[in-house]
């Protein structure tokens, strides 16, 4: 149905705006005069350019003014293209240019977008540069200052922290999250992806985990800076909201519980699981049990459902249906819940409807607040390709291993594991896949290699800083005094203990100090894989220095240290794979 049948040109569905330009055989997206029309450009230079922007009126739905007769101006003539030789003369119609495969509309959107998938990032993705202004537009920014990279980068690997808020925003919503919220981190699930792009990490975050808060710098709205003073022994959702945190305080707190540091954030609200959910028609669940669910009002039959919009809400939000009633169980419904959209939005039934995907980026990108950095629509597209990448089965759902607060008699929050999350986190900050996927040993292993390679700064020269992260007490000053007294590495210092508790020891140094980290790993025995090429720090002196964090793996000074441990076990699922709720 064109606009003049459906009555209002506002009313229009993008998918129905595909239209054949008999000059080109190629179909264009005509949309409204008051939406930004540019056009599929030509894969043949200089084609023929006539009758686009009557094509365009027409699909409209809109009258011009009769205006006078004016005499046609003659356009330029176009030379016939050069056929190769003993090529036929093309039939009469088409000549000077060659015969054009005719491709149905979904699949030039198809061609554009790769089929992205991963979270509500795929939705961002697909639109194609049709409609990069316009879904620009949708997006919200907070300026989280240096909690967050400035920009996105293809070549590395990458950690998002995707928030949930509790926010009450939106019609339909009073009966979920706490009444006057100002939006805590209700759901946290920071996004690790290899930089091998074969393997990629969804860790969970419980938000009734004990946590210390650091200070946090915010933005205000008249642009001024405001340090927000931290909380010691806090639940990690009041990272977010709290005494005016913004999300850059959550990726702070991530980083200190963790030490992986996000690279960025994306938050959404209730509503962007309604709207995503509706957008792609709803997402396949699997439950082992009947729900009725008086608090939620989820009610659903045991086996497979669908559900979208309302009800995929009351889905992610029950609690009290599922396992021991917690927060934990939940955690594992939302993981498969979270799955099951990944897989039906890079399904060829989304990808294949012009429609739905449209649907799908207006509701991602209306949903989505981003860190700066993530700003672009053009960045949120790479991102998304670069998760397309991934394989589904190689995509681990796990949560942050944690035993109930001793320091509760009825247990009502959690704190983390010191005996098993060190480990977790290690795997996930070295890129270890917890599916045992096979990556690039040959790469990995020359790359790791090459960092050992070159020029070597004399003992003397080298300025580094010494850190305890996981090592015995003591560990960084038996160093520092064997560093100075048997190794003559005189600019060395003892700088404490390590933010966050790491399992292998490792060298981080600017691309300027690699000459002295391969003097150093030299020193103490470490491998290609301990050094990790970053920033220098600011040693006590006000001098660049590398930084030695010690890990749980040290074995004492001059020892030499190899290898990288493989991923520990834990309870996961993967993307791939359908479970059953219960």
């Amino acid at each position: 149905m064109d606009a003049q049948g459906r009555g209002r040109a506002d009313n229009i569905d993008p998918a129905d705006q595909w239209v054949l330009n008999p000059s080109t055989g190629e179909y264009e997206l005509r949309l409204t005069p008051s939406t930004p029309q540019p056009t599929v450009p030509s894969p043949r230079a200089g084609g023929p350019r006539g009758g686009r922007a009557a094509g365009a009126g027409r699909r409209a739905g809109t009258a011009a003014a009769p205006k006078a007769a004016e005499p046609a101006k003659p356009e330029p003539e176009i030379p016939p293209q050069r056929r190769r030789r003993g090529e036929a003369e093309p039939p009469a119609g088409r000549r000077g240019r060659r015969p054009a495969k005719k491709r149905t509309r979904a699949k030039k959107v198809v061609a554009w977008t790769g089929g992205g998938m991963a979270f509500v990032l795929v939705a961002v993705g697909t639109a194609g540069y049709l409609y990069l202004k316009h879904l620009e537009g949708n997006v919200t920014t907070t300026n989280v200052g240096d909690a967050a990279k400035s920009g996105f980068s293809k070549d590395g690997a990458f950690n998002i922290l995707i928030i949930g808020t509790d926010k009450r925003t939106g019609a339909g919503n009073e009966g979920y999250g706490d009444k006057g919220s100002v939006g805590h981190a209700d759901t946290n699930i920071l996004l690790h992806v290899a930089k091998d792009r074969t393997n990629a990490t969804a860790l969970s975050i419980p938000r009734n985990l004990i946590v210390d808060v650091p200070d946090c710098e915010t933005t205000q709205p008249d642009g001024s800076k405001k340090v927000i003073p931290g909380s010691t022994d806090v639940r990690f959702n009041t990272s977010l909201g709290q005494d005016g945190r913004d999300p850059g305080c959550t990726m702070r707190t991530v980083q200190a519980v963790t030490g992986i540091k996000p690279d960025h954030f994306m938050m959404v609200d209730f509503n962007a699981v309604k709207t995503l959910t509706t957008a792609v028609g709803g997402v396949d669940v699997c439950l082992s049990h009947a729900v009725d669910d008086k608090e939620s009002h989820l009610k659903l039959p045991a086996g497979k459902s669908k559900v979208e919009g309302e009800q995929a809400l009351a889905f992610v939000r029950t609690r009290h249906s599922w396992g021991n009633q917690g927060d934990l169980d939940r955690i594992k419904v939302q993981q498969q819940f979270m799955a099951s959209l990944m897989r039906k939005m890079s399904s060829g039934d989304t990808l294949t409807s012009p429609s739905k995907l449209y649907k799908l980026a207006e509701a991602a990108t209306k949903a989505l607040t981003v860190d700066q950095g993530l700003g672009s629509v053009g960045t949120l597209k790479d991102v998304a390709l670069q998760l397309k990448k991934v394989p589904p089965k190689n995509i681990s759902f796990v949560t942050v291993p944690v035993v109930d607060n001793p320091a509760e008699t009825v247990h009502a929050t959690v704190v983390v594991n010191q005996s098993t999350a060190p480990s977790v986190f290690d795997a996930i900050r070295n890129d270890v896949s917890f599916t045992g996927v096979k990556k690039k040993q040959k790469a990995a292993k020359d790359a790791a290699a090459a960092r050992l390679k070159g020029t070597r700064s004399a003992p003397s020269e080298v300025r580094v800083r010494v850190l305890n992260g996981g090592a015995e007490a003591g560990s960084a000053q038996e160093t520092l005094q064997w560093l100075q007294t048997d190794e003559g590495v005189l600019k060395s210092e003892n700088a404490g203990n390590a933010p966050a508790r790491a399992s292998r020891t490792t060298l981080e140094y600017a691309p300027d100090q690699a000459a002295q980290a391969r003097e150093l790993a030299s020193l103490m025995g470490l491998s290609g894989s301990a050094l990790k090429p970053g920033r220098s720090v600011t040693n006590s002196q006000g001098l660049p220095a590398m930084t030695l964090t010690l890990g749980k793996d040290f074995k004492g000074a001059g020892v030499s240290l190899t290898g990288t441990a493989p991923a520990p076990k834990v309870n996961k699922s993967t993307a791939d794979k359908v479970q059953c709720a219960g």
